[in-house]
């Protein structure tokens, strides 16, 4: 048996697992930096299960896991694909899908734009160049991305008790042909929170990013 066929049995078998265990599903296929799981992008509806990185769904998420194993036909999908719940409406993407290996899948419970900074147009004395949303430039919209806290925790200089404590995340979402994310990009999420990247780092399985949550 070669390998591609023997593959093809293990994603028939996956798909074989998803109808009996899992959830309803539609998948999504980003056509452009905005708006990846619109209605136009929905290429197929599936059965899937997800569980904690263990094949045999005996043991819980902790907190903060983001990469969970997903079982489904994988024949039909690529790394980048967005699956949604059809029921709780929650949403991953596909980091993933090594040859013989479990299917890598990242939750992706917030949504999170970004944008960049204009840059100066004249020489010489400009207006503000800093990350500004009246003057940035749109480069990712609505992307379901994973967001957890990052631990590192900044205060300003002047350590005043009213100092308001700032945050980190680590943000992972798919990365986008054409679309480079840089340090000094303006995050803003669907709570309302605004971050500045602070690391982007693009790897095989898409952008993991640290942000550094902006006092507003």
């Amino acid at each position: 048996m070669d390998g591609a066929t023997l593959q093809d049995r293990i994603y028939r078998g996956l798909g074989t697992a998803a109808r009996a265990i899992g959830v309803a599903c539609d998948a999504f296929r980003p056509c452009g930096p905005n708006d990846p799981i619109a209605p136009a992008n929905r290429f197929l509806r599936l059965n899937a299960a997800f569980n904690a990185q263990d094949p045999h769904f005996e043991k819980a998420t902790p907190y903060g896991a983001a990469v969970w194993y997903g079982v489904f036909d994988a024949a039909y999908t690529r790394p980048g694909d967005y699956l949604v719940e059809q029921q709780s409406g929650a949403a991953s993407f596909i980091a993933a899908q090594q040859r013989l290996l479990p299917v890598l899948c990242v939750r992706a419970p917030r949504i999170v734009s970004f944008e960049r900074a204009a840059a100066p147009v004249l020489a010489g004395v400009n207006s503000y160049g800093g990350v500004t949303q009246a003057t940035a430039t749109p480069l990712l919209r609505h992307w379901p991305a994973s967001m957890i806290a990052a631990g590192g925790i900044e205060r300003s200089d002047a350590l005043l008790p009213a100092d308001t404590r700032l945050g980190s995340f680590t943000v992972l979402l798919p990365a986008w042909p054409g679309v480079t994310l840089r340090p000094a990009d303006l995050m803003t999420d669907d709570i309302g929170r605004t971050c500045v990247v602070s690391v982007a780092e693009l790897t095989e399985l898409g952008w993991r990013l640290t942000v550094r949550q902006a006092a507003t």
